[in-house]
């Protein structure tokens, strides 16, 4: 298998001990279920998270979905968007992604969106050993 499964089974294996706490702010509107970690000045407004799960400190989720074996690091931002068995890395963005994300690794400063721009085509700038499978 390549490196990017062999981080995704790691951080599986990782979040099947996750010890669950809520210290961040979640509000009303949100669902959080099973085993999920929601670290200091975190906030997650109108979205269901679904454990095992982590979101590091300062992180916002909004309007999303955030489904199991999944870990958000610090300073990162999930709005209008699905995401599911993945790793997205400190001061990344995703925002209005219209299919879930799943299986799927995401670096640091990473800024994922769906352009206005017609017509529509996917706009890439991948690095060294890549992997990215598109539908």
């Amino acid at each position: 298998t390549g490196k990017p499964i062999d981080m995704l089974d790691a951080n599986d294996h990782v979040l099947e001990e996750l010890t669950p706490h809520v210290a961040g702010f979640v509000d009303r509107d949100s669902q959080v279920d099973g085993r999920v970690s929601i670290e200091p000045e975190a906030e997650v407004i109108n979205s269901v998270i679904r454990g095992p799960a982590i979101v590091g400190r300062r992180t916002r989720i909004v309007n999303s979905y955030i489904g199991p074996f999944t870990s958000i690091y610090h300073d990162v931002v999930v709005e209008d968007s699905e995401i599911e068995h993945s790793i997205v890395l400190e001061h990344s963005s995703i925002r209005g992604i219209p299919q879930r994300l799943a299986d799927s690794l995401i670096g640091r400063n990473v800024k994922l969106s769906r352009s206005p721009i017609k017509p529509s085509a996917h706009k890439l700038t991948l690095g060294d050993y890549s992997d990215v499978g598109l539908l």
